[in-house]
């Protein structure tokens, strides 16, 4: 069976509520940010209200897809049982150029191969017809 066939069987995000519409725009390929109205400033976990200057307007804002391994863990022992299979892997926290911070992975980069500034770019991975997460990828050029 090949990987693109496989089932997918690690646990998956909540698609309702604010965070549902964020992976809404994944599915759609495109990676948005909440971006506060009254102080122009990104956020992410998308949540109702901004934490810098308390208001509760926003947009959802186009990112440019670009950002920098901001810290990274390896993983050789599961805490899940379903990610038994995968170690040892490697979660990044990626710093959008946005400022805003997002867990993922990079797929083509062995954990070892990581490091702090390293330049990564959006790309997207479809789990199935209603779940498509964001990961990425060494960046092709430097910006």
């Amino acid at each position: 069976m090949s990987e693109q066939t496989k089932p997918y069987d690690k646990p998956l995000p909540t698609l309702t509520g604010l965070h549902g519409e964020f992976y809404a725009w994944c599915r759609d390929r495109e990676l948005r940010f909440q971006r506060c109205t009254g102080c122009g400033r990104y956020r992410h976990v998308p949540r109702d209200i901004c934490a810098h200057c308390s208001s509760m307007e926003w947009e959802w804002a186009r990112s440019g897809g670009r950002g920098t391994v901001f810290t990274w863990t390896e993983v050789v022992r599961a805490l899940h049982p379903a990610f038994a299979d995968a170690t040892p892997y490697a979660p990044v926290v990626v710093e959008m150029e946005e400022g805003v911070r997002l867990l993922s992975k990079v797929v083509d980069c062995a954990p070892e191969e990581l490091h702090i500034g390293m330049a990564v770019e959006v790309e997207f991975q479809q789990i199935g017809d209603a779940l498509t997460l964001p990961v990425f990828r060494r960046a092709r050029r430097v910006q």
